[in-house]
């Protein structure tokens, strides 16, 4: 199923990070950060090449010593992505990843503070044509600020560095910049960037900072990120889990897909929730389907429904799905009842299906199945569950005549 987005994004500016746009209408990318020590160039490359494969457009490697700044010399030019060197503290180390080509320079104002050495950095990438990421933290706020507004990370102070680091750089006509201010409080995060977005059309950055590991970090990561995206505000976004980097790009990859942001790159499972008409263990099925799909780069809808009374209509709007019923599997596509498989098969069927119709396409999987005979198939089925259950598997009926009786005696 096709889902485009129906909110309007802000315009911004646009600038590139290696051959990957950001802003300016071009589709919002996902990053993701190594961790392995980049002087170690092929355990940096290994996880590079893995956080691509998993949909990362952009991936940023820490650039903390003189060894990192050289490892990112060896591993710029064979990264199948661009790279970004994220530089705290000494402002040689952007000098130095410069020089070793990298895409992008990630600043944090909080601890590269004399205006010279930002300035000087600012100038090399003028020159260079590279932009850089003002990567304003809520955990390490410059101290004169933080004291200026109460001795307190606030919205306001957290925006008032970016426009800060911004002045410095428009001492020297530098413009190439991208901007986050990140915290570990969605509350902070997002009224930050509200503020961010009504004084700037620079494009930014999106993430909550130190979000934790899953599912606490997903929740949180994602609460901030989908309610800025969903104003318009966002043109790059990175999850920062307490898990595997590889993970941050999947929840990336997967909002921006399930917020019709991105074209869909792997299947979208959705499946019910179960009920007492359940006639197969939905959360197990749906497991082994998630497992079986992994990363097969298959653009569909795929449902899994727990009966066949009403999973094929409720849905009809996924490319493919399958419905369980009399211990047998019904398959339907865009809705249609299409072939009946052996309960044991669901999982493989619902795969070599989406295999197909990712390649030929629906019609082409319609017109290869007997559509009528599938359809006799599961009316009997159908039937057949309700003879045995009951229109009113979960016994709601029941619950609203006890509600009615309380409701009379008292």
């Amino acid at each position: 199923m096709d889902v485009t987005a129906s909110f309007t994004r802000r315009p911004t500016r646009q600038v590139m990070v290696g051959n990957v746009p950001v802003g300016g209408g071009a589709p919002i990318s996902v990053q993701s950060m190594t961790d392995t020590k980049t002087a170690d160039v092929d355990a940096t490359l290994k996880q590079i090449y893995a956080l691509a494969a998993a949909g990362a457009d952009i991936v940023r490697c820490t650039c903390n010593d003189p060894e990192a700044a050289e490892g990112l010399a060896h591993i710029v030019p064979r990264s199948p992505v661009p790279i970004v060197a994220d530089i705290h503290h000494q402002y040689r180390r952007a000098l130095e990843a410069l020089e070793a080509g990298v895409a992008c320079l990630r600043l944090n104002p909080g601890n590269i503070r004399k205006p010279e050495h930002i300035k000087t950095v600012a100038r090399e990438c003028k020159d260079r044509g590279v932009p850089i990421r003002i990567g304003v933290n809520g955990g390490s706020l410059h101290p004169d600020l933080k004291a200026k507004h109460g001795d307190k990370v606030t919205p306001e102070a957290m925006v008032e560095s970016a426009q800060m680091e911004l002045a410095y750089f428009e001492e020297v006509d530098f413009d190439l910049v991208k901007i986050s201010v990140k915290a570990s409080s969605v509350a902070l995060m997002i009224d930050a960037y509200r503020q961010l977005a009504d004084v700037t059309d620079h494009p930014l950055h999106l993430g909550v900072t130190e979000a934790g590991p899953p599912p606490q970090g997903l929740i949180k990561a994602t609460a901030g990120i989908a309610t800025l995206l969903a104003e318009g505000i966002g043109d790059t976004i990175r999850y920062s889990l307490t898990s595997d980097p590889v993970d941050e790009v999947r929840a990336g990859r997967q909002l921006l897909e399930s917020m019709g942001l991105r074209e869909r790159k792997n299947v979208d499972l959705i499946a019910c929730p179960s009920c007492g008409r359940a006639e197969i263990d939905v959360y197990a099925v749906a497991q082994q389907a998630m497992e079986a799909f992994g990363e097969r780069e298959l653009p569909l809808q795929v449902a899994v429904m727990g009966c066949v009374v009403n999973g094929p209509g409720e849905a009809g709007d996924a490319d493919l799905g399958i419905a369980a019923g009399n211990k047998r599997g019904h398959l339907f596509i865009k809705g249609r009842n299409a072939a009946v498989v052996a309960e044991d098969e669901m999982v493989d069927a619902l795969v070599e299906w989406a295999e197909f119709i990712a390649e030929h396409g629906v019609e082409a999987a319609l017109a290869k199945v007997d559509v009528d005979k599938a359809a006799r198939e599961a009316d009997r089925d159908r039937a057949l569950l309700l003879e045995s259950q009951g229109d009113d598997a979960n016994h709601a009926e029941q619950r609203v005549e006890l509600m009615r009786r309380h409701r009379h005696d008292g």
